[in-house]
Order: C-alpha cells, then structure tokens, then sequence
C-alpha cells in the first residue's frame, strides 16, 4: 500500500477525530500538524507521535512534504485554507460548512475543478453502515414511491445563556448557526440517502438567547458544560439562529419537514430522520446508531440491527465489527477517510466519474440550502434552492 503524507490544520474538538480515523485506516503519515495555540499543538503532537507542529498555517501549506490537507479550523477560515491548499497543489479534506458563503464556495468548487485535486467535506453521518444500507434499500425499490421525509437534528449544548463558543459568532462563525452546522449534516443525509435534492424551503428561525455571557477564558466546542452554571464575563448580543423549522420539497415532489435546535434540553447530539414511502418506511437516530427502525402496514415492524450477514453488499464494506459490535461515530470519519484516501492512491482524475464521498460540490449546495433558509426566514415565504 502506498503511504500518503497527510497534515491537520485546527486542534479543536475535530482535529484530533481527524487524526485517530486516519490513524485507523492505515497507509497514512501524519507528518504535521497547526495549532495557534502553541502548547497545545505540542500536547497533542506528542500525544500521536506527530513530528512537525506549525503555528502558522501558511508554513504547513508550504511543506512540500505534504499531500494531503486536513482543514479542521473555525469556519472563517474555510475559504483561505482550502484555496491556499489547493494552489498549492495539494489534496484538500474541509470540515463543513465549505465556507461561511455560497460566493466562496463556487470559487473554490470552480478552483477545485480547475486545479484536479482530490476535495472532500467532512460529511461524515453517509458513512455509518446502516446509513449506507438506507441508501441500497432506496436505490432497490424497497419503499416505493418516496411521500414525506421528516425529522429533526437536536443538540442542548448551547442550553443556557452562559454557554458560549465561537460559532455564536457571525463574524467567526457565519451567518447562520444551527442551520449551517447541523442542519447541514441533516439535510445532506436525507438528500443522499434519496437521491433527490431539496429544491424549496419554507424557514422559520429562532434565537431563544438575545444576548449570551461570553467568558473570559476560550471554550472548545461541547465544552464548559461540567462547570456551576454561574458564569462571569461580557453579555454580547446575539444574531444566528438558535433554531428553525423548515418546510421543504425534494425534486421528483416528495414533501419534507426538519427542526434544528441547538438548545433541547436533553438531547445530546439527536440526528433522526424518518422516510415514509408506499411501500414501507425506515427511521433511523445517530444516537442509536446500529438500530434501523423498518415500519409495515400490513406485518409486523422490524427493527434491523447492524450485522454484515444481513445487509446489502453495497453498504456490508462500511461495517468493521461482527454484529453485536457497535459502531458509530468515529467510524463514520474512518470510513469517509478511507474512500477519500483510496481514490488518492489510485491516482484517477476527481473531475471524472462518480466519486464515493462528498465534495466540494456538495458543500456548495449545503450553502445555497442555507442561503434559502436566510432568505425564506426573511421574506416569510417560500424560496427555491438556487442551481
């Protein structure tokens, strides 16, 4: 197997995820890693054996060394990264969103194609084993003609008005929060597993939390929960969206329907989705993740669990472990690791054919889904997702 050179940029709470997945799939050198905090890079390059620690990402993008980029940093920092990477003539892995507008991402989506380089878009939920076989139950037939597709995507982790991260803020984080964060990885799944794309959207947004404490030391993300809910700091106003219910339509005129919330007492990290069709209906919830849920009107309902023996062939290469044998998130990013890191060996063109994971393309239309979102909240009215 032929080793490729691989660097994070971001110490975050993904960047290390990055770096065990790649570490799992075996055939990959993590021959650097950028934190701008110093001592923290350091913690963690000696954590994995990482032999080079930059504090700057531009010193990292021009180690000719490297072919592979990891851009694990906050969002404002998504379009100069990726389009310094991919000048640079290296391959290019981005965490969602792409970039905190659509306009950035078609200039690097047009980059991207130009320069022939390997992209992706950490959406990294396509890759758990039963949501590949969602998709071959789909593509097959077995639920027939697709009526409605529904669910949510539930996380409390911004409960409170002290709790507080970057992505609260527009300026670091982007216009729109819940939507662009989790609400993409939501809509992605559904889109992927249906093969058919959202087409309109009717938005309703909220911000339950005006105004939020910002504290006077830097939180990572899911962090700052275990402390007393007393917290000291500035009161900063707040402009992203807390929440939303949003209507949609897919093409070929399914129906749709998704809450977002950031701010659900209890719920930890809930992406569930239901697609009913005229043959049957299956559900599935992240946080039950080797459970599909297969609903009949005529027989008993099903619950499926991952095993290989009884999955499709298409979906039984995402599964690592007998059944029985959990699997989850981590697994997700290995298996999205794996296919990126594949196509790199071999070598062909990412501008030709069909590629098994999600690209750049396909985090420029998360961001039109957004920008319609924005704009359907605005207007109080229906909005097409532009082409």
């Amino acid at each position: 197997m032929k080793t490729v050179t691989a660097a994070i940029i971001g110490t975050g709470f993904i960047g290390p995820a990055h770096v065990e997945a790649l570490r799992r799939i075996g055939g990959v050198h993590i021959a650097a890693l950028c934190s701008n905090e110093p001592e923290r890079g350091k913690e963690i390059a000696s954590m994995y054996g990482i032999p080079r620690v930059y504090d700057r990402w531009e010193e990292l993008v021009a180690d000719r060394d490297i072919d592979v980029v990891h851009n694990c940093t906050p969002n404002n920092l998504h379009y100069s990264i990726n389009r310094a990477v991919l000048l640079a003539g290296k391959h290019i892995i981005s965490e969602k969103p792409l970039t905190m507008t659509s306009v950035e991402s078609a200039a690097l989506v047009r980059l991207a194609r130009q320069s022939g380089k390997v992209n992706a878009v950490n959406y990294n939920y396509r890759f758990y084993p039963l949501i590949q076989q969602c998709r071959s139950m789909v593509r097959r037939g077995e639920l027939g003609d697709i009526y409605i597709v529904h669910g949510h995507y539930l996380q409390d982790w911004l409960f409170y008005e002290g709790d507080f991260n970057w992505r609260v803020d527009p300026s670091v984080g982007g216009a729109s929060r819940a939507v662009a964060d989790i609400g993409s990885h939501w809509c992605d799944l559904v889109q992927f597993i249906t093969g058919r794309s959202i087409r309109r959207i009717s938005a309703v947004l909220k911000t339950a939390h005006t105004r939020r404490i910002r504290p006077s030391s830097r939180e990572l993300t899911f962090k700052g929960k275990e402390r007393s809910r007393r917290v000291y700091g500035e009161s900063v106003r707040i402009r992203t969206e807390d929440a939303a219910v949003i209507l949609f339509e897919l093409e070929g005129g399914a129906n749709g329907a998704v809450t977002i919330s950031q701010v659900s007492a209890g719920r930890k990290n809930r992406e569930w989705f239901e697609i009913d069709g005229s043959k049957m209906a299956i559900a599935w919830d992240q946080e039950r993740p080797n459970e599909l849920w297969i609903g009949r009107r005529d027989r008993p309902n099903e619950t499926m669990i991952k095993d290989p023996s009884l999955m499709d062939p298409d979906a039984r290469r995402y599964v690592h472990y007998p059944g029985g044998h959990p699997e989850g998130y981590p697994d997700g990013l290995r298996n999205l690791f794996m296919n990126v890191y594949e196509f790199i060996r071999s070598g062909r063109d990412p501008r030709k054919g069909e590629r098994d994971f999600p690209t750049f393309a396909d985090g420029h239309r998360e961001n039109r889904i957004v920008d319609a979102v924005l704009a359907s909240n605005a207007s109080h009215s229906w909005v097409n997702v532009r082409e």
